[in-house]
């Protein structure tokens, strides 16, 4: 808190280049809605990445760790009008910030009444907030679970307020190996995100103990640390900023694996959709997918947007590396 209330002032304040990692170009609706969020909201935002899914029209979406508000206000523009966009997030001041800017991005995207809220609150107890079970389709977040010191609490409440086949879309640091006592109690690795990061293993391991599917790695980009002091202390441990993403599967839907023929009906990505690091689908095209990528897409909300058989040639299981 003191860290993100205090120190830092503007993204120009940080030390690594950890929070501020895009792994591939924006698309021109997002770089669009990105130029109507309020430049405070902009100048205070230390994400990593963009958490922008594919799919979004009237969804309802909660941010963990939303800090000074940009995501959810980018966001606000893509779900439209009947969608919800909740932040939640721990730094008081930040959440300032969000909320007194809520009129204006409504008058700017032309709402007549607010599709945002944010909180002051835990990601670890999101209880505490009001927020219900089965209550959002999508869970983002952007660079904030490695500031968690209980990742599967957080991992458990976003698997709670999911619908059953909501996703969890979320960017965050990983590190190469288990960090050292030394590296976890450093204060300003850990404002900068590296000395909370997980081994990237182990989010595969938590992820299957809280209920997910297996990850599905979207994008992944080598973190440079460029401060000799800092790169003493980390060592040979390597760090990278990953994009995963994490279903909700009902128990009943795993059959089998299936092909699968994208309908091309998402706005933005009409010609093809790249879902993951293994799994491009092109408008129109015979697909062989695993069982579980076949169950994401018949429980998810990307269901509508696929012909979808049982039965493939030969759908290899592909587990992603980071």
């Amino acid at each position: 808190q003191d860290y993100y209330g205090k120190e830092l002032q503007k993204s120009e304040d940080l030390k690594t280049n950890a929070c501020i990692t895009s792994a591939r170009p924006l698309p021109k609706a997002v770089r669009d809605a990105l130029e109507r969020v309020h430049e405070e909201v902009v100048a205070r935002y230390y994400g990593c990445g963009l958490v922008v899914p594919e799919c979004l029209w009237s969804c309802r979406i909660l941010d963990l760790g939303s800090g000074s508000g940009r995501d959810c206000y980018l966001l606000s523009q893509l779900v439209g009008e009947q969608g919800h966009v909740t932040g939640i997030d721990m730094t008081k001041g930040q959440v300032e910030v969000a909320k007194k800017l809520i009129a204006y991005h409504m008058d700017k995207f032309g709402y007549r009444k607010p599709n945002v809220e944010f909180f002051h609150g835990y990601m670890e107890k999101l209880g505490d907030a009001g927020l219900a079970d089965e209550s959002y389709d999508i869970v983002i977040s952007n660079c904030v679970i490695n500031l968690a010191p209980d990742k599967k609490a957080v991992l458990r409440e976003a698997f709670r307020v999911l619908k059953p086949g909501g996703e969890m879309y979320f960017s965050d640091i990983y590190a190469s190996q288990r960090l050292s006592e030394t590296i976890r109690k450093h204060r300003v690795l850990w404002g900068e995100c590296l000395a909370g990061a997980l081994y990237w293993r182990d989010l595969y391991s938590i992820a299957e103990e809280v209920g997910f599917s297996p990850p599905c790695l979207v994008t992944a980009s080598p973190i440079t640390i460029g401060n000799k002091e800092l790169e003493g202390i980390v060592g040979d441990c390597r760090f990278v900023s990953a994009t995963f993403r994490l279903f909700k599967v009902p128990g009943g839907s795993r059959a089998g694996p299936g092909q699968v023929i994208y309908n091309g009906g998402i706005v933005g990505h009409e010609r093809e959709l790249v879902f993951d690091a293994n799994f491009t689908f092109k408008e129109g095209e015979v697909v062989d997918v695993d069982a579980e990528m076949a169950a994401i897409l018949q429980s998810s909300r990307f269901a509508e947007e696929f012909l979808i058989r049982a039965g493939g040639a030969n759908a290899a299981a592909l587990q992603g590396c980071c």
